[in-house]
């Protein structure tokens, strides 16, 4: 198990920057992302396997604290953070290849709320104060973040934002489907102000809020509803939704990338399954039912990854017209996982059916990731609009 950091700028190279305009991340080559990917893989195996899992899904706060922390010591919580604050500084691409094993995993942790979605927010649209005040802690995991987006109908669009946000500074309304908003401690809100959409940061003490769990049909992915009343809080910059949707497209490049993460390890899980589960005689993967579905799930696997590596790389390279890419990732990826997870339960037969299999579990994470960040009916109308549709 590696215990050390898992990327060390080469010499000469700082984490975080280069030579590109506009603050880019700094690109890695291959061998450096396998390592990254490999060290990540390496702990999770140790910390993170099905019982670990099991355990922590009966927990209080929904995550391993010891694990995170050790994440947060290979860099994991501060990937995309900036060195200056704190971070490592890499791209898109990076996210995704480590996502892929925390979806794998099925690591119950607030990688996405606080590493990537809060972490992306408050560098769109915090001001220098803010970034240096606010990004320290959640690179070094001893902060944890949320950003509350959605309204009920959770359509995580400029137009689903319920909470308001008043002249004197206080906020007003409900946000649902926090994802981690119960052990959070950096709490970024969504709100509709005189000019538009803002970003507001409110104290978890503050008077008027409340912040009650939500009933999940995934423990390992614990989701919150907010209620303010009346509650002060301070504005994060001048930046608007289009802020909120860079923040919001790395995050569904993340979950895209835990999905096909997951995606392949329950096909793995799976076909191993099939070789090994002998009926009338003979290994039940040579029957030729099963084979078919095989191939099908085999092509979603390869083509969920596609997907979610392809959007990561347009991320990096150029960030305003990607929208199309992470649109097609969002719904492809979420949909791969979910017809596979399925298919999965079916291939194992009885066993498949009972909760001591682990397919449960990843059918579990897969129906909740598929509503996320806005769902494929969302995804779709975005990936045809960027096509002029």
């Amino acid at each position: 198990m590696s215990e050390v950091v898992i990327y060390t700028p080469r010499p000469g190279a700082e984490a975080g920057s280069d030579d590109r305009e506009g603050g880019s991340p700094m690109t890695i080559d291959v061998a450096e992302r396998e390592a990254l990917q490999e060290a990540v893989r390496d702990l999770l195996r140790s910390r993170c396997t099905e019982q670990d899992v099991r355990q922590v899904l009966t927990g209080d706060d929904g995550f391993d604290r010891d694990l995170w922390r050790r994440l947060a010591e290979q860099g994991v919580t501060g990937i995309v953070i900036g060195s200056e604050y704190g971070g490592v500084g890499l791209g898109a691409v990076e996210l995704e290849a480590v996502a892929e094993e925390t979806g794998a995993a099925l690591l119950p942790s607030p990688f996405i709320s606080s590493a990537v979605l809060t972490a992306a927010l408050i560098q769109a649209a915090g001001s220098e104060d803010d970034k240096q005040r606010l990004l320290p802690g959640l690179a070094d995991g001893t902060a944890i973040g949320t950003v509350a987006v959605t309204g009920r109908a959770g359509t995580w669009t400029a137009e689903g934002v319920d909470v308001r946000a008043g002249t004197d500074g206080t906020l007003t309304g409900s946000a649902h489907y926090v994802t981690d908003g119960q052990v959070a401690d950096v709490l970024l809100v969504v709100a509709n102000g005189t000019d538009g959409a803002g970003v507001y940061e409110v104290d978890p003490g503050a008077s008027g809020f409340e912040r009650v769990a939500a009933t999940v049909f995934d423990p390992s992915v614990r989701l919150s509803t907010f209620t303010f009343t009346g509650t002060p809080a301070r504005r994060l910059g001048a930046a608007g939704w289009d802020a909120v949707q860079q923040a919001l497209d790395l995050a569904t490049i993340a979950l895209a990338g835990e999905q096909c993460g997951g995606t392949r390890r329950i096909f793995e899980i799976t076909v191993e399954y099939l070789k090994t589960r002998i009926q009338f005689g003979r290994p039940i993967g040579s029957f030729q039912a099963l084979k078919h579905m095989a191939a099908d799930l085999l092509l979603k696997v390869e083509s969920s990854t596609s997907a979610a590596q392809n959007a990561a790389a347009q991320r990096d390279t150029d960030p305003d017209t990607a929208g199309g890419a992470i649109a097609l990732a969002g719904f492809a990826c979420a949909e791969a996982y979910r017809d596979t997870a399925a298919a999965a339960i079916q291939m194992h037969g009885g066993i498949g059916f009972t909760w001591e299999h682990p397919a449960h579990l990843y059918l579990r994470r897969a129906r909740t990731g598929l509503q996320l960040f806005g769902g494929p009916r969302l995804h779709r109308e975005r990936y045809l609009q960027s096509k002029g549709a």
